[in-house]
């Protein structure tokens, strides 16, 4: 019971925290262009900066990821998840007090700063109190309450954000991030692991060493990437998971970096046209994860939901990109109920392929692959984006680069049809453990 009250906090602290980072999703295309391009609907400089600010982003998380979680293994989940929701709270509050152009540099200066700690790390940190709390069995059972409660916070959030003005919206978000970071201090417990106990410790402690209180050496840090690599070169299942994450990883990053500045420039979009995107998006994946994920996962495997949900990417990019009237891109937004069973299928697949012991690697290395694809997502999609939207397009198809998203997806899923498919009835799977509601 008392492990229930953790898991509640948790959500709670979750639910808060996504809220505030997703009301103010639909108006930051507007509020870009207004500040670097003000009365234009196109702008290759808006392009950049969005993808400049992901690329640096996810280049430093690939590092900041394993260094956090290894320094929470030493000084507590809740110290350490203190600094990226406090550290989540000041761009809002930038853009609270003014959107000039001068607010919005030295908010981008300070989002991508602290966007290398905060759009991993929240997420991280609290999977790890989870499964610090609950038991291996029903582990996969509390991650996936996790992503619906996440879920709900999309939809919540960008509902509220269909109602706000522009204005309003940074000064609610910043007083719900005050709040999902107080929420925390105060009512989420310490882990009672035996390295969280004291403080005393130098910094940088190994978690993976003797007794957890030898500091950190850097041959520790250079040895991750061959763990990584050892790991996802155990079997051909890992490695065709691993590659087909990278690609799933890169479309995600691609949609949700340069979509809404095509549907800008193709049919004028605005703040409210985003939000009821978003919107249905969001509520297919709630819809997504809290039901046709237990419910289909037992009978056709998570091999076969992870093919179904990248071949549904493609065909949602290919309708964006070919989007001849403003409904196509309403109407291919309700796809989402099937694109979202692809990120949790492969971590259920690449969770039924290591030990008890494996799964912090695993999933840490997942998140590594994540933010990997970040970097690589702006380098391809930026320049596409940018030239299929200006007047030099070498040939007239504005939609490109979106259908470029599309074939990372198409390639994922050429990759996940060739892992092998096990009957049901022949595995121990481990995502079908008993339900927490049990």
């Amino acid at each position: 019971m008392e492990n229930w009250k953790n898991l509640m906090h948790v959500f709670v602290t979750i639910f808060l925290s996504n809220f505030a980072s997703l009301i103010v999703n639909p108006t930051i295309a507007d509020v870009t262009m207004e500040a670097v391009c003000p009365g234009k609907d196109e702008c290759s400089l808006s392009i950049y900066l969005s993808g400049f600010q992901q690329a640096i982003s996810g280049l430093a998380s690939v590092v900041m990821m394993p260094l956090i979680g290894n320094l929470s293994d030493t000084y507590g989940r809740k110290l350490l998840l203190t600094i990226p929701l406090t550290l989540a709270i000041i761009p809002f509050v930038i853009l609270a007090v003014k959107r000039t152009t001068e607010f919005f540099y030295v908010y981008y200066v300070v989002k991508t700063l602290t966007s290398i700690v905060t759009d991993g790390g929240i997420i991280c940190l609290t999977l790890s109190y989870m499964a610090d709390n609950v038991s291996e069995g029903k582990r996969v059972s509390a991650f996936g309450i996790f992503s619906g409660v996440v879920s709900a916070a999309m939809v919540c959030g960008t509902l509220t954000a269909r109602i706000l003005p522009t204005d309003r919206i940074y000064q609610v978000a910043a007083v719900i991030a005050v709040v999902a970071a107080v929420y925390m201090r105060i009512f989420l417990e310490d882990d009672r692991r035996t390295g969280c106990r004291k403080n005393e410790q130098p910094m940088l402690m190994s978690a993976t060493e003797g007794d957890g209180n030898e500091p950190l050496k850097t041959n520790d840090l250079i040895k991750l990437p061959k763990d990584m690599y050892r790991l996802f070169k155990s079997s051909t299942t890992m490695s065709l998971a691993s590659f087909v994450a990278f690609f799933n990883s890169l479309a995600e990053a691609g949609i949700s970096a340069f979509l809404m500045y095509f549907l800008k420039a193709r049919f004028h979009f605005q703040k409210d046209q985003f939000a009821d995107i978003w919107l249905i998006t969001y509520t297919a994946a709630t819809f997504s994860s809290m039901v046709l994920m237990p419910l289909l996962g037992p009978i056709i495997g998570e091999e076969t939901l992870l093919c179904i949900g990248l071949f549904a990417g493609f065909w949602q990019m290919l309708l964006n990109s070919i989007a001849w009237a403003p409904w196509v891109a309403y109407a291919s937004a309700f796809l989402g109920v099937f694109l979202f069973l692809a990120s949790p299928s492969i971590r259920c697949i690449i969770s039924r392929k290591v030990g008890p012991h494996d799964q912090g690697i695993a999933q840490g290395s997942l998140m590594g692959i994540a933010s990997l694809a970040n970097v690589v997502s702006p380098l391809i999609f930026s320049p596409l984006s940018a030239l299929f939207l200006s007047d030099d397009a070498p040939f007239n198809f504005p939609g490109f680069s979106i259908f470029s998203v599309g074939l990372a997806y198409l390639v994922g899923f050429f990759l996940s049809a060739v892992i092998k498919i096990q009957p049901h009835w022949s595995k121990n799977r481990a995502c079908n453990q008993p339900s927490l509601l049990a």
